[in-house]
Formats: structure tokens, C-alpha cells, sequence
């Protein structure tokens, strides 16, 4: 799941990060990975501390930037580019607010889209929450069957 996610945020880090004059180039490489560990410790964080309702309603579809957990992702984010590459709050703002939305709607596309095998529901709850989160998974996958 990591690699995979790792893989969509270096294809949208285009504009926000590779072209950012505030990162510079030697750094982009560990910029992408900072945003990638950033959306994992986020939605990690978010499951462990019991909102993990919030971040499934996430991946139901919609606009998974507009839920709670999507601001989240996009504060941390910004806060975690902040500490570790010395931007001002502005810049890490704008970048997180241009790569942040693109990365999360195809996640949660590709999580959703059945003939797409890259992101499974199931294994982003295991890798993300550990048994924990894939049980309650499972759990609610059974009430509706």
C-alpha cells in the first residue's frame, strides 16, 4: 500500500513540489516521501484514536478532502513539510492544498474502482490500523451482506 501510495503522490507532485522554488530539487525526493509518511501517519493516527468511522466514510467516495480526516491529512502534511524543510506556513499551505486533494481523490478512487487491484479497501484498513481496523472491516462488511 505504501509504494503505491508513494506512486500517486510523486505523480501529482508536479507543480506543487518538483516546480516549488521553495523545495529545492535535491530535496523533491524527500519531500514526495514526507507527504506520503505524512496521509499514512495521519490515517494511522485517525484509526487509532477511534475515528476510524470517519476515515471509512472517507473511502465510501465523495470528496474525501472535504471530511474531517482529509483536513487533517492536509494540516499535517503542511505542519510536517514546516518542521522539516524550513518553508514558511504559507508555502506549505499552497503545497499541500495543490498536491494534498489530487492524491487523496484518486485514492480513494482506485480504493473504490473493483478493476483497479492497486488499493484494496481491506488490505489499506490492515496496513493502516493493523487487525484492529481490518476486523471492524470485516465486521461491517458483514452487516451488509
Amino acid at each position: 500500500m505504501f509504494d503505491n501510495l508513494l506512486s500517486l503522490v510523486k505523480e501529482h507532485a508536479g507543480e506543487a513540489i518538483i516546480n516549488n522554488p521553495a523545495i529545492p530539487n535535491e530535496k523533491n525526493n524527500e519531500a514526495i516521501g514526507a507527504t506520503t509518511d505524512s496521509i499514512v501517519d495521519t490515517l494511522k493516527a485517525q484509526i487509532s484514536g477511534g475515528n476510524l468511522n470517519s476515515v471509512l466514510d472517507m473511502f465510501k467516495g465523495g470528496d474525501p478532502n472535504a471530511s474531517s480526516v482529509g483536513a487533517a491529512i492536509q494540516n499535517n502534511a503542511a505542519a510536517d513539510l514546516m518542521k522539516k524543510f524550513g518553508i514558511d506556513s504559507a508555502q506549505a499551505g499552497n503545497l499541500v492544498s495543490t498536491l494534498i486533494p489530487k492524491v487523496m481523490e484518486q485514492f480513494v478512487s482506485k480504493t473504490n474502482d473493483p478493476a483497479d487491484n492497486s488499493f484494496d479497501l481491506k488490505n489499506v484498513m490492515n496496513s493502516l490500523g493493523g487487525d484492529n481496523a481490518s476486523g471492524l472491516l470485516g465486521n461491517l462488511t458483514n452487516l451488509f451482506k
